[in-house]
């Protein structure tokens, strides 16, 4: 099998795409959609989004030291890829595409009501890499829609939402489940008869 050699750049797909909301007031709320972000430690919960200088949420973001990380799903993917298209500086963007502001309840920037999940974010540090600065960020706070909640287990069923995400320049809905962690080393159970 042979493989062709590219320059370096951006493979690794695919990725969450999310809507981050920002601004500490009303006035200033503003959503970008991001696809380079995640998770990068667990205690404490950390996270990054890595944003252009030049966007309208760059400058909102790095004086409030604060967004929220809005999972998107296949109902929002309009939502989502609008967002990530129109500037704030000329769009009110929550208006624009019917989302909701809600307050959050540690930080100032609102969460995005129709999301699943929310997830509340603090600024510990900005890397300048380049192209994109990264927000290195601890997650102070997680909201999750009860919807998705399963009365039996108590556990979050974010499949039902049907996420989406990106991959070279193309969204996805996710796909079915294959298996879980750890189950290709899982014992198997034997059976008595």
């Amino acid at each position: 099998m042979s493989k062709l050699i590219w320059k370096p750049g951006t493979m690794i797909y695919p990725l969450p795409a999310v809507m981050v909301s920002c601004g500490s007031i009303p006035e200033e709320y503003n959503i970008i959609t991001i696809s380079w972000t995640g998770t990068i430690c667990t205690d404490p919960a950390m996270c990054y989004i890595s944003v252009r200088p030049g966007r309208h949420s760059y400058n909102i973001i790095k004086k409030n030291n604060e967004y929220v990380i809005n999972l998107t799903t296949k109902e929002l993917a309009y939502a989502t890829d609008w967002c990530g298209v129109k500037s704030g500086s000329d769009n009110n963007k929550f208006s624009e595409m019917r989302l909701t502001p809600v307050p959050a309840s540690k930080v100032k920037a609102p969460l995005i009501k129709e999301s699943p999940v929310n997830i509340e974010c603090v600024v510990r540090e900005i890397k300048e890499l380049g192209s994109h600065h990264m927000f290195i960020s601890e997650v102070v706070a997680i909201h999750a829609d009860e919807k998705y909640i399963d009365n039996k287990t108590g556990l979050f069923r974010l499949n039902d939402a049907v996420p989406i995400c990106y991959s070279h320049g193309k969204y996805y809905e996710t796909g079915p489940f294959i298996g879980k962690f750890g189950f290709s080393v899982e014992k198997k159970k034997k059976h008595r008869d």
